[in-house]
């Protein structure tokens, strides 16, 4: 066993505790990695959502959409500190990994190269539980917590992560800042770069500059889209957002916003991604696409989307983007790369928190006050 100390989240409503645990031994195909930092982004904040129709349990509000207790955190960064028995997928004791989402390695789309939409991708990230059933880690009371959130639950000084969702990289680099490489920069970098992709020349417009937005934002820049546009509700997400390479920063409370939006690109945008999962926020960007135009949806929601079937029938299309397409033991180094060359400065996005401050940097996250604390352990 291994002794921890994690974010331990009781109750959906309840704060985090600073809590010791202890961890299983690595396994076949884990391995065990000191925490040198670990994003928040906003799909964490699932730890607070009820359950679809109110409850995962039914109708009655009370269920818990992310089971409890648990240990979250999904952009996790480190140092291999044990690797478990077998085929330890080329790493090491002394790696330094980015971590990133979890897949089967198995099924027909992770064969095809396509791990983010693997078959099991909700039961082996979103479920926060090892596939066998068996907890991995322990309360002082000797009770279990779920500690396999996105193949890491890394808001904790060590983690148990697979050798698929780890990714070495050089050790000469700010290992504590690298975190985000594993899902929020890749999200949005992914989606321009992978997904889409864009070309040179093509409109985009990208609807909440937030880590993921802003990320997206730096690589439209780098392809030379044309024009980048960013819609956000902050002053100051606006600006960086023009600092960072948009043309455009426009309001997103900005009751004449799809007028804005076609005043700057007559005939429509060849992109539009929305980070938001706003029902209303998702209708304006695919009314904002040109015909046979591509709306990318990355943003964590419940709600329905509701529209206008003539957009459809013209042409457009709508499609969901998980990790941007991304696979990411090539796109982590090759994002990298484009960082070290004052491409993709991901890093003027970052807040740095102890761990013992999560509070502070949830309640950052939620008002937008910062776009991407990193908690250090």
């Amino acid at each position: 066993m291994v002794a921890a100390t994690a974010a331990v989240l009781r109750a959906r409503d309840a704060p985090y505790l600073l809590e010791p645990l202890e961890l299983a031994d690595p396994g076949p195909g884990e391995v065990l990695v000191r925490i040198a930092g670990a994003g928040m982004c906003h799909t964490d904040l699932l730890g607070r959502a009820p359950g679809r129709d109110g409850g995962a349990h039914g109708r009655d509000g009370g269920g818990d959409r992310v089971p409890k207790p648990v240990v979250l955190g999904h952009e996790g960064a480190g140092v291999v500190e044990a690797v478990g028995p077998g085929e330890g997928g080329g790493l090491a004791v002394g790696d330094h990994v980015v971590l990133s989402y979890d897949s089967c390695g198995l099924c027909g789309n992770c064969r095809d190269g396509r791990p983010a939409y693997c078959a099991r991708m909700a039961l082996l990230n979103m479920a926060a539980v090892v596939p066998d059933g068996r907890p991995r880690a322990f309360d002082q009371a000797g009770s279990p917590v779920h500690n396999r959130w996105f193949g890491q639950s890394s808001f904790a000084t060590h983690a148990l992560a697979t050798v698929r969702n780890a990714v070495k990289v050089d050790p000469d680099l700010p290992i504590e800042l690298l975190g985000p490489l594993g899902c929020g920069i890749q999200t949005g970098a992914g989606s321009v770069l992978l997904a889409f992709p864009v070309r040179p020349g093509e409109s985009i417009a990208v609807f909440g500059a937030g880590a993921v937005g802003l990320s997206a934002v730096m690589a439209a820049r780098l392809v030379g889209a044309d024009p980048v546009v960013a819609v956000d509700l902050h002053a100051s997400r606006r600006e960086l957002a023009l600092d960072l390479g948009a043309a455009h920063a426009l309001d997103g409370a900005d009751p004449d916003l799809p007028a804005r939006l076609r005043a700057l690109v007559p005939d429509g945008f060849h992109y539009a991604l929305d980070t938001t999962a706003r029902p209303s926020v998702v209708a304006t960007a695919v009314a904002a696409l040109r015909t046979t135009g591509v709306c990318g949806l990355v943003g964590v929601g419940g709600q329905e989307y509701r529209l206008d079937p003539t957009h459809m029938l013209m042409g457009r299309t709508v499609r969901g983007i998980i990790e941007g397409d991304a696979v990411p033991q090539t796109f982590v180094p090759r994002m990298i790369d484009l960082w070290r060359r004052g491409l993709l400065p991901f890093d003027r996005l970052i807040r740095t928190y102890p761990l013992a401050d999560i509070a502070r940097a949830e309640a950052d996250t939620m008002s937008g006050t910062t776009v991407k604390p990193v908690l250090l352990p």
